[in-house]
This record gives C-alpha cells, sequence and structure tokens, in this order.
C-alpha cells in the first residue's frame, strides 16, 4: 500500500496514509496502528492516531531514525483493511434543549427541522472516534448528519461546560472539560470523558464508537449523582462486524 514517512522532531516520525479525510482513511489508519503496535519495535514509545496518519514517538537512545523508518515500512507493507473485527460502542446519555442546549434553536433554524427531528437525527447514528485532540477526551467523530451540519459561532464562547455536546460545522463532540469554543450547543452529558482519577482517564479510544442516547432532566440528575458517588458504570456495546 501507499504511504509516505515524514520527520516530525527529533523523536517523531509520521506515516501519512492519506491526504483526505474519509472513513477508509480512518480504517488504515486502524489497521497501522495495530500492525505497529503488534510489532513491539524497541524504542517505540506511543502510537498518536490522527484522521489520516500516525504519529509514532521513539526515544531516540534505543532506535536511531533511519531504523525505525525501515521497520515501520516493513511492517507496513503488505497492510491492508481486511475485515472489521469487534467494534465498542459507548453509550453516552445527553439532555438535549433547555438550558444545556441553548443552541439547539439555531440547529433548527439552518436545518428546517423541528427539535425533536435534530434530537432523533442526532441520536439515531453510531459515531466513529477518528482521532482524540483539542483536550484530553475531546473526541473528534465521522458521521453527522449533513442535515445536521451547522456552522460555528461567530464569536466564541469563553467558557463552555464540561459534559457538554455540540456541533460545529460537519462535526459534532462532547467538551470534556470546561473550555473556550465555539460549537453550538445542543445538550449536556452527565458523563465524564476525561476523569484524571480513573484508571482510565480517558473514557474511549479512537476507533470507538460513540452512540448518543436521549434522556430527561431526572434521568440526568439520577446519572449525575450517581456518578458521583461512584456507582455509575457507563454502557459498552461490542459488536461483531457488520454484514
Amino acid at each position: 500500500m501507499a504511504f509516505k514517512i515524514t520527520t516530525s522532531g527529533d523523536s517523531a516520525i509520521n506515516v501519512v496514509l492519506s491526504d483526505s479525510i474519509s472513513d477508509e482513511a480512518s480504517k488504515l489508519v486502524r489497521a497501522a496502528v495495530d500492525a505497529i503496535d503488534k510489532a513491539n519495535i524497541p524504542g517505540v514509545k506511543e502510537l498518536v492516531p490522527t484522521f489520516c496518519s500516525v504519529m509514532v514517538c521513539y526515544d531516540p537512545v534505543q532506535i536511531g531514525h533511519a531504523l525505525l523508518v525501515s521497520q515501520i515500512s516493513k511492517q507496513l507493507e503488505s497492510l491492508s483493511l481486511g475485515e472489521e473485527g469487534t467494534r465498542r460502542i459507548f453509550e453516552i446519555p445527553v439532555c438535549y434543549g433547555d438550558e444545556f442546549g441553548e443552541d439547539i434553536g439555531t440547529v433548527m433554524a439552518h436545518s428546517g427541522l423541528s427539535e425533536q427531528e435534530v434530537i432523533e437525527l442526532h441520536s439515531g447514528h453510531d459515531y466513529l472516534i477518528n482521532m482524540l485532540g483539542f483536550l484530553p477526551g475531546f473526541a473528534y467523530l465521522g458521521g453527522l448528519d449533513e442535515r445536521l451540519h451547522t456552522p460555528r459561532l461567530d464569536v466564541p464562547r469563553t467558557s463552555i461546560p464540561a459534559g457538554s455536546v455540540g456541533i460545529g460545522g460537519a462535526q459534532t463532540g462532547i467538551y470534556p472539560l470546561a473550555s473556550p469554543g465555539g460549537w453550538q450547543l445542543i445538550g449536556r452529558t452527565p458523563l465524564r470523558p476525561y476523569d484524571a482519577d480513573r484508571d482510565e482517564p480517558i473514557l474511549y479510544a479512537a476507533g470507538d464508537y460513540l452512540r448518543f442516547v436521549s434522556i430527561t432532566r431526572s434521568e440526568y440528575d439520577r446519572i449525575a449523582a450517581e456518578i458521583e458517588a461512584g456507582t455509575y458504570r457507563c454502557t459498552v456495546i461490542e459488536e461483531g462486524p457488520v454484514s
């Protein structure tokens, strides 16, 4: 398969697998990560998948640049997509609209849809996590229905509450921490995509899927209380290959 390897500083290389964002590019990235990871190349410290490439961070004391490039190239020469294996789907409860989704009216006006139609469209699809970035646990998701594509705010907010679910152009996602942002807010989840006190601080990984589930305000409050008490467990569904 075709790929390109570029240098990224003195302790990382970038393996470019595609020049455009697509489902196939995402699958290639995940296949490359799996192939490199299984090779157990000495000196490789971390693999960082993105939309179209994989950054390979390494210790130059343990392995030189030329040898690393050679080893990586050997692993990827015969890379193929094959069949998609079991996928993990994380159910994300979301309370849409009202004070949690102050911009849902903007999405309605832009799309010509009712609030219920916006909610049904947004929660009626499993979203592939193409990559994580911007903030710890911020998932860049693929697959937002074109009818929901809505421009970002002209003037970004200086602070958005953690758990806010928004739409920015052709993408949707969750703000895992309070931060500035310019996406249109349509709801909020009580889940914590990032929690520094967890054994695994980030709830999910690139290659997993998110499934938004509409909940009421009372359900939101109940789940939030359970999370605070440490008794809530996120629902994770494992599904085999889609035929």
